[in-house]
């Protein structure tokens, strides 16, 4: 049977471990030396922050002094003083107003470390996501994290944000403990146990300071350590939550025509019960948490007082000792306490950690799953042909769905590709264009080609109409003029004077609308090889037949392979691929020119 104690102590050393990975390379990037520069200056003026807390703390002992010996003129000028520049700096206006202008700047200047490492984090996670096209591998084995884009946007600023606001937060009453602890022991004197045959207790203040955070960091951890797990699961819900409402805004037309809203509000409303289940948890939790906090926080209020009123009483300290006495104690016990009141707030970082950690690690293992099991061997052809040598095509479960695939593209062919639903056409087309890693043998691709795919669903950027046209080229590398022409070749004149204009196109153009739009984009970047998988499925014929026509004439040399079931599209290739799912094989053959050809 595990030990728990080595459990936990285990648990906290995965921890740090993670935390290092996370933190660690933004302080060694290229950004280091201005990130650690803030940081020196933030942690300065951290220090100089509780050397004021440490003044005003004297001045609490003095004002309180001159209000016991009705001391007016000493009140007055305790309070605020024009007499020297000193003597306005060390009077509580003057010490106020240094320490909110620190305090200020101190936050500021957090700000703006936060966002820079923010910026730097999402880069390097978005840029891993997209690299190597992990982001479409993730979502095609079915292991990949949910909701990806909730942990590059919201977790890293969380991330960033109170790791910030913790460890500064850390120091800094590490900082104020040292200077507050040496105050205390100065002011509490000592304490007689005669139960215990008169021992004498220097400092006794610090002692109790200290074994009453200890007492309430415990109970909050017994009480809280199930925020941790808790917070982790309301985050990936409420993520989930919000997917599936975008998901029905992007098939907004879709579900109408289906009349599918109450079937969505089912699923939404089972989405959200989760999230009101699971919230009924952390209410109970926080509510224990919420007792112990505010009858924690109420006792030390007066707990210092009352220990020393006996001391008051007797006349052995002032009441300007004794209120500075408190004031130390509350600096010193709200240190040591630091755990029991950021534990909430520890709770939700620990669980954004995680979702971090198990993200990148995700991410790596698909990589390396990648360069593990890619069982094609690709690379540049010494010739401008496009070779597939013994390729034998499978499923991420493993099954064969082509097998002794041997196929030569020749620069300039036209190949139609055909076969029943299911044979495996779409998956060739994406071993064809390197996207699939599951099978075997040697895919040679021409040097230097200039290639374009064309899916069945154009991919659609939200912007201008200029770039969504222009993509995947940047819209300052097409001319205004030459794009309203592509539009209007492509049947497409009434968008030729929105091209400034910013929308969710996908949702704006109907499908066959889009499908004109992608075949735009051919004629703008011009590739000499062009993929299409069924590109033109929602067009009518004889739209069809004007765009294949298109290419024809402006792209007279460009390789084209398509995948395609209308018979009136053969006319436009001259080279037929059918696969025969019983037997996993594909006959090549020759199409005959069409009449008048």
């Amino acid at each position: 049977m595990t030990n728990p104690v080595i459990s936990r102590v285990a648990d906290a050393r995965g921890f740090l471990s993670q935390l290092w990975r996370l933190t660690a390379p933004y302080w060694w990037s290229e950004e280091r030396w201005l990130a650690r520069g803030l940081l020196a200056v933030i942690i300065g003026m951290s220090v100089f922050l509780v050397w004021l807390s440490k003044l005003l703390n004297d001045w609490n002992r003095a004002f309180f002094d001159a209000l016991q010996n009705k001391d007016a003129a000493s009140f007055w000028k305790l309070l605020i003083s024009f007499e020297s520049l000193s003597d306005f700096f060390f009077s509580f206006t003057g010490l106020v107003f240094i320490y909110i202008v620190v305090a200020v700047y101190r936050m500021w200047l957090r700000q703006y470390l936060t966002i820079r490492w923010r910026r730097w984090l999402t880069h390097v996670y978005f840029g891993d996501w997209l690299a190597d096209r992990t982001y479409y591998r993730m979502e095609l084995t079915g292991h990949g994290t949910d909701n990806p884009e909730q942990r590059i946007e919201y977790d890293i600023n969380v991330f960033t944000t109170q790791t910030l606001a913790i460890v500064l937060g850390l120091l800094s009453e590490l900082m104020t403990l040292g200077t507050f602890t040496f105050v205390l022991w100065q002011l509490s004197g000592s304490l007689t146990l005669d139960f215990l045959g008169g021992l004498e207790v220097p400092g006794y203040m610090v002692w109790v300071a200290l074994l009453y955070a200890i007492a309430g960091s415990w109970a909050t951890w017994a009480i809280g350590k199930r925020l941790v797990s808790i917070n982790f699961n309301l985050e990936r819900y409420n993520a989930d939550f919000r997917y599936r409402l975008i998901r029905v805004r992007e098939n907004a037309e879709s579900i109408a025509l289906y009349k599918g809203e109450p079937d969505e509000a089912r699923r939404l409303s089972d989405a959200f019960q989760r999230i009101y289940d699971l919230f009924w948890d952390y209410m109970r939790v926080y509510k224990r948490l919420t007792w112990l906090n505010v009858f924690y926080s109420q006792v030390a209020s007066v707990f210092p007082i009352v220990v020393q009123a006996p001391r008051y009483f007797r006349g052995e300290i002032s009441l300007g000792v004794m209120t500075q006495t408190a004031g130390a104690f509350a600096q010193v016990q709200g240190s040591l306490s630091w755990f029991v009141d950021s534990f909430a707030n520890l709770a939700d970082w620990k669980a954004v950690v995680d979702r971090l950690t198990t993200f990148a690690n995700t991410m790596a293992a698909t990589k390396e799953a990648q360069a593990r099991e890619h069982g094609f061997d690709v690379a540049p052809a010494d010739h401008p042909a496009l070779t597939l040598e013994d390729v034998e095509v499978a499923l991420p479960d493993g099954r064969v769905l082509l097998s002794d695939l041997d196929l030569v593209v020749e620069p300039g062919q036209r190949l139609v590709i055909q076969g029943p639903s299911g044979s495996g056409k779409t998956t060739l087309f994406r071993v064809l264009s390197g996207l699939w890693p599951f099978g075997k043998g040697i895919l040679r691709v021409p040097k230097g080609a200039k290639v374009l795919f064309l899916p069945q669903k154009p991919y659609i950027p939200i912007g201008t109409l200029k770039e969504a046209i222009c993509y995947p080229d940047k819209p300052d590398a097409h001319g205004d003029a030459e794009v309203r022409e592509a539009l209007v070749s492509c049947k497409l004149a009434h968008l030729a004077g929105r091209l400034d204009e910013s929308a969710n196109w996908s949702m704006v153009l109907s499908p066959g609308e889009q499908q004109r739009l992608a075949f735009a984009r051919v004629l703008l970047v011009r590739p000499n090889w062009l993929f299409l998988d069924e590109a033109s499925s929602a067009l009518d014929e004889t739209t069809e037949a004007r765009m294949y026509e298109l290419i024809e004439e402006r792209l007279p040399g460009t390789t084209i392979v398509s995948i395609a079931h209308k018979p009136s599209v053969l006319r436009f290739h001259d080279r037929r691929l059918v696969i025969d799912p019983a037997t996993r094989r594909v006959s090549v053959s020759e199409l005959a020119p069409a009449p008048g050809e």
